[in-house]
């Protein structure tokens, strides 16, 4: 079994203690602005085994009968269908995704916030979509030399043009479909309008990443640095925090960078600013409930090798990754590591030289490493998927859990009827069938039934993988990587 290195419970109860004071030191409303994902931070539960994935949403039910949730979106992200690259839908979409999950939980959306609207017609058919189902929508306008023109930015000409939100709850939880869409700006234009109106209020931030009370080059944060390399963030000593306190804390470009312009804007709405530093804002209590540090430490070195095999897959498809890939092999430098340090992917190597076929391999929850190759019926992908439920379910490895009289009807559906030219089933295909099988046989339903155990399990694959099979290993959360390599003989489009 898999060791566990963070503690749920705890971050769970610390976290809710932490913003309850923090609604109460600001006389008991808050704008907290709630960056990376609330629901499925999938990155979060990789570097930091034991965190769930829903633990964000977990924390903000704690505060249920407080919580308001304001969504933040961009007019531009919206005109120019911005997608969010994890799930492969608009911002817009994500929206109302968003909207319908909280609510599904029992989370009170009070309304929607649009950013630098500029009057774009794809923008305004969008607000009318939200409004007639009855979400209250408001607009934010761009403001000329934000974030630098702080005398124009608090005034009636800069944060008094922008609607002001009507909220009813004392903690306004600011979240978004993705980054850029002005989450600081809203909370700030509203702490300008409840001051205006004598309303108490005050403004905190929440990011899991990176943990300001960890080692600046600790691999969990040099994790995130890997997953946001595109954006080119660089985690950094906090120095305003320095000067403050003499402690040693860790932060990321981008907040240092602006929190000169943030603490003017506080002095300029209030008198006074209420923070020191950056690190002062958060409310991230993820670094104290580390409980086992050699298993973070690990977990978070095969995240950044994970995120350079994506970068190297992406480069290979025709992306723009030169610098990101190069950013990577800082990354891995630093946290003193390569390819070499992942087991699966030397074990998929060293299967495909031993066969002269594509390989995969996964290293299941006990630590034992099963591959598989290509076959006349199966991907190498599909085959050790099969070969890994065998091995949990106990069966040998001579009984085939797929008969032959099973996969031969449908690759003739996908070559003869679909269009497909590759007869081999993909990893989605052979799940359908093993889970037809299990209806009639009692050794494909205990191997359908151990696939949960593959859940956090690492794979890799000798060639690239065609989508459809990495989005199957996404949804199952496989983290699969792939060589940047094509399959001899495989079609630059194929289905």
């Amino acid at each position: 079994m898999k060791r566990t290195g963070f503690d749920n419970d705890k971050y769970l109860n610390m976290q809710s203690e932490h913003i309850r004071e923090r609604i109460d030191q600001f006389g008991g409303k808050l704008y907290m602005e709630f960056g990376g994902k609330l629901f499925d931070d999938y990155h979060a539960s990789r570097v930091l085994p034991g965190f769930q994935p829903d633990s964000k949403l977990s924390m903000l039910l704690k505060l249920k009968e407080q919580a308001e949730i304001v969504i933040a979106v961009s007019a531009g992200a919206i005109d120019a269908n911005k997608r969010r690259g994890d799930i492969g839908i608009t911002y817009d979409m994500e929206v109302i995704r968003l909207i319908d999950m909280f609510r599904s939980v029992g989370l009170y959306v009070g309304s929607v916030v649009i950013t630098r609207y500029a009057g774009q017609a794809s923008v305004d058919i969008f607000i009318n979509r939200l409004k007639n189902a009855g979400v209250a929508v408001y607009k934010h306008y761009p403001i000329e030399g934000y974030p630098s023109n702080v005398p124009l930015i608090v005034s009636e000409n800069g944060y008094g043009k922008n609607e002001y939100v009507e909220t009813s709850r004392s903690l306004i939880v600011v979240t978004a479909p993705g980054p850029g869409s002005g989450k600081m700006a809203v909370c700030l234009s509203q702490l300008y309008h409840e001051n205006i109106r004598g309303i108490k209020a005050g403004y905190a931030k929440f990011e899991t990443f990176p943990i300001w009370n960890i080692p600046l080059k600790h691999p969990v944060n040099i994790a995130y640095e890997a997953a946001t390399a595109d954006l080119n963030d660089v985690n950094m000593i906090d120095p305003f925090h320095m000067d403050a306190y003499g402690e040693v804390t860790v932060n990321y470009n981008r907040d240092v960078e602006i929190f000169p312009v943030l603490r003017a804007i506080f002095e300029e709405i209030y008198g006074t600013c209420p923070y020191q530093s950056p690190t002062d804002m958060g409310v991230n209590m993820a670094g104290n409930c580390i409980v086992d540090d050699e298993v973070v430490q690990e977990a978070s070195r095969q995240e950044i090798i994970r995120r350079y095999y994506k970068a190297l897959y992406e480069k290979k498809k025709g992306g723009d990754k030169e610098g990101e890939i190069s950013k990577l092999e800082i990354l891995m430098k630093q946290a003193g590591i390569s390819t070499r340090d992942r087991k699966v992917a030397g074990a998929a190597l060293a299967r495909e030289e031993e066969t002269g076929e594509p390989s995969a391999a996964i290293e299941l929850p006990d630590g034992k490493i099963i591959t598989g190759k290509n076959q006349d019926l199966l991907g190498a992908a599909s085959a050790m998927m099969l070969n890994a439920l065998k091995e949990l379910a106990g069966i040998p490895d001579e009984i085939d859990l797929l008969a032959a009289d099973v996969i031969l009807p449908v690759q003739d559906l996908k070559t003869s009827y679909l269009g497909n030219r590759n007869p081999r089933l993909h990893t989605d295909e052979v799940l359908i069938a093993l889970s037809v099988s299990a209806a009639a046989d009692e050794n494909a339903k205990k191997a359908l039934a151990c696939l949960p155990q593959l859940c956090n399990t690492d794979a890799h694959c000798s060639v690239m993988l065609s989508p459809v099979d990495l989005e199957i290993f996404r949804r199952l959360r496989i983290n699969m990587t792939c060589e940047p390599k094509y399959q001899e003989g495989t079609r630059l489009f194929y289905r």
